[in-house]
């Protein structure tokens, strides 16, 4: 299954998609219902971890494909589809809203990991959009499978240029 097959999925099953975004934060409503103080506490911290990283990894892939779509592609915010592009960040957007009203973000397991993808995500965009802009080399003519890898392999050799500059 490719990228484009993804996609495709999702365009031909809206339902699908609609209702795992919409499901996250009304999870999210019904565990601060049910929890009342004791967000912060085993195994509620747990369960509203697992619910900000459900809706913020496909919020961030969604920026990361706006990004690419915008820059790479040359394409037109017009053309922006609201299943895959702006769906997954409204979504993450009022989760983590509920999430927030409940219990302080950084008493989250693992929710310090989830910045640093964000950042080094940018990096890797910035970095390939400078390639791509001095015509180093011209990425939106490359075949997915092909830009997937190398942007794999780009965020590993910055998170380990992260791992060493940090120590």
């Amino acid at each position: 299954m490719t990228i484009n097959d993804l996609f495709q999925y999702a365009l031909d099953h809206p339902l699908n998609v609609v209702f795992y975004f919409l499901l996250i934060p009304f999870a999210a409503l019904l565990a601060g219902w049910m929890e009342r103080e004791e967000g912060h506490l085993p195994p509620w911290n747990y369960l509203y971890s697992t619910l900000v990283y459900l809706v913020a990894v496909p919020a961030i892939l969604a920026v990361a494909y706006t990004i690419y779509k915008w820059l790479f592609e040359r394409g037109s915010i017009m053309d922006a589809n609201i299943m895959l592009q702006l769906l997954p960040i409204a979504s993450m957007l009022i989760t983590f809203f509920i999430v927030k009203k409940q219990v302080r973000i950084e008493s989250l397991p693992g929710f310090s990991r989830l910045s640093g993808l964000v950042i080094m995500i940018s990096a890797a965009l910035i970095f390939m959009w400078f390639i791509d802009r001095v015509h180093i080399v011209i990425f939106s003519h490359m075949p997915i499978q092909y830009l997937l890898i190398i942007f794999l392999v780009l965020l590993v050799v910055i998170r380990f240029g992260w791992s060493r500059v940090a120590k």
